[in-house]
């Protein structure tokens, strides 16, 4: 994974940074960290400039949104399950986590599309939900062009900065990922059990 990034990075400049930001929304296995930090990185060793990096970047992410919100707009909620039951594997998706992200979505509205943007997976799941609750397209646009520019510059501006040292960096972040991932899973599994119990409550009760 990281020696394809590089590769394409190497190759394609700044284009290559909007294709793997879009390509990471629509895909979220893939991981933004690492090509955020390591697009900081080649700041430091190229003629890339920071700035045009983060606008890429953002360009995007907000361009793999769009067409995640698009989709989930056509097809709606029923529709867009059956299509991860049928290819959550490849997606690593199941549908259990459509359910999840229109809960949370219909809870925090607004303000998830935004501050979701800088929490990994999440980040580009909340698009889903924002789709099939039909939001405004106008405020999609603006709150996920917000939240994804803070996330572009806070990794960015940490790759440029560290430099050299720009392996051990990437190393945290991804060990950063990994306990987020580990964190979502676990609450997943915690609320899964409380919901079976309750339901296993209640059928005693009647």
């Amino acid at each position: 994974m990281e020696a394809w990034i590089t590769n394409v990075m190497n190759e394609l400049g700044y284009f290559g940074v909007f294709i793997l930001i879009t390509i990471e929304n629509l895909f979220p296995p893939i991981p933004s960290e690492l090509i955020l930090t390591f697009g900081g990185f080649m700041t430091t060793i190229t003629q890339m400039n920071i700035f045009l990096v983060i606008v890429s970047a953002t360009f995007g992410s907000v361009l793999g949104a769009v067409l995640l919100y698009s989709i989930s707009l056509y097809f709606g909620k029923e529709r867009i399950k059956r299509i991860v039951a049928k290819y959550g594997k490849i997606l690593r998706l199941k549908e259990s986590d459509i359910d999840k992200a229109d809960t949370f979505f219909a809870r925090y509205g607004g303000r998830a599309v935004f501050f979701c943007r800088m929490i990994p997976l999440i980040r580009s799941l909340i698009s889903i939900p924002a789709g099939m609750a039909r939001m405004s397209f106008r405020s999609f646009i603006v709150l996920t062009t917000l939240g994804s520019l803070i996330w572009n510059t806070i990794l960015i501006g940490l790759g440029a900065f560290l430099g050299e040292s720009f392996g051990k960096a990437a190393a945290a972040i991804d060990s950063f990922s990994t306990v987020i991932y580990w964190v979502i899973g676990i609450s997943v599994a915690v609320l899964l059990a409380l919901f079976i119990k309750k339901r296993l409550s209640e059928a005693r009760d009647e």
